[in-house]
């Protein structure tokens, strides 16, 4: 059994440098842990080659930017570092994740302008992030949180404060027998899971909540391409919540998530019907190709 996340062979990328994995620490007063000033990347690689991987380096930066400081390190060379880590940790199929924040300095209140910006790259092996819901289908919770206005908070930025929500929920959910939650939006939308976007099926067509609000997902916009190339049609719109009766299909799509079915959201059931394992199919060939 592999040891806790913090207990680990191998080594971590940090600041330009490999790191022995349990020597990869940082100080209490790091003020990403106290204010959330962090934002990060999960990345997968396939045969030894991270998917999308480019543009998971450029989505980093500009979270980064998003939330107001700027990683000291260029998209290249993040890309090199990425590389790196996969080397050193041998893997060929892994999860690779890269974190950047705002580390301890001379600022210890909300400001934080003269505290160094670190970033830090690990990779470890991570099968099915559902279990075996790749088979029948997860089932969902509906929080009762929803995701923020983007007058409240930087959206679109992958970041550390937005997912306390995330996890709040999907411990809800859990403790339901559920696999995730499914969020609604602060206008009442269907929006996303707590950590992947959602698309469902209704007569041969499919529909996903329009990201106006919630992370465009990279994995969201590969799914939304293929479908587009089988001649399928696809509604990027506001969804209400009463038109899950209405659906025949459901899935969810994330780089930790891949395409993964839905069964059941709240008291709703989908069937894990024939596009929903074409996709899920046609994905999987795709990452590896």
């Amino acid at each position: 059994m592999v040891g806790a996340y913090d207990d680990r062979d191998g080594h971590i990328w940090m600041d330009g440098k490999m790191v022995d994995w349990r020597q990869a620490n940082v100080h209490i007063l790091t003020h990403a842990m106290h204010y959330a000033s962090s934002v990060f990347e999960g990345e997968r690689a396939y045969g030894g080659k991270i998917f999308k991987s480019r543009a998971h380096s450029e989505r980093l930066k500009r979270s980064a930017e998003m939330i107001d400081f700027e990683i000291p390190y260029s998209v290249d060379e993040i890309e090199a570092a990425k590389a790196e880590v996969l080397k050193v940790s041998g893997l060929t199929d892994a999860y690779v994740r890269a974190v950047a924040w705002r580390g301890a300095g001379d600022d210890m209140g909300v400001a934080s302008a003269r505290n160094p910006v670190r970033l830090a790259i690990a990779a470890w092996e991570w099968g099915a992030y559902y279990g075996d819901a790749k088979m029948k289908g997860a089932k969902l919770d509906i929080s009762k949180w929803k995701r923020p206005s983007p007058e409240t908070i930087p959206v679109h930025a992958k970041a550390a404060g937005l997912y306390m929500i995330c996890t709040m929920s999907k411990h809800a959910a859990e403790a339901k027998g559920c696999s995730d939650a499914l969020f609604m939006d602060y206008r009442g939308y269907v929006a996303e899971a707590t950590g992947a976007n959602i698309f469902f099926v209704k007569d041969g067509e499919v529909h996903t909540p329009d990201a106006d609000c919630f992370l465009n997902g990279i994995t969201r916009q590969t799914v939304i391409g293929m479908l587009k190339d089988k001649g399928i049609a696809v509604h990027e719109r506001h969804i209400m919540p009463e038109e899950l009766e209405g659906f025949e299909q459901c899935w969810l799509t994330g780089t930790a998530a891949e395409v993964t079915p839905v069964g059941q959201i709240g008291d709703y059931t989908f069937e894990v019907g024939a596009m929903t394992r074409d996709i899920a199919e046609s994905y999987e060939k795709l990452v590896r190709s």
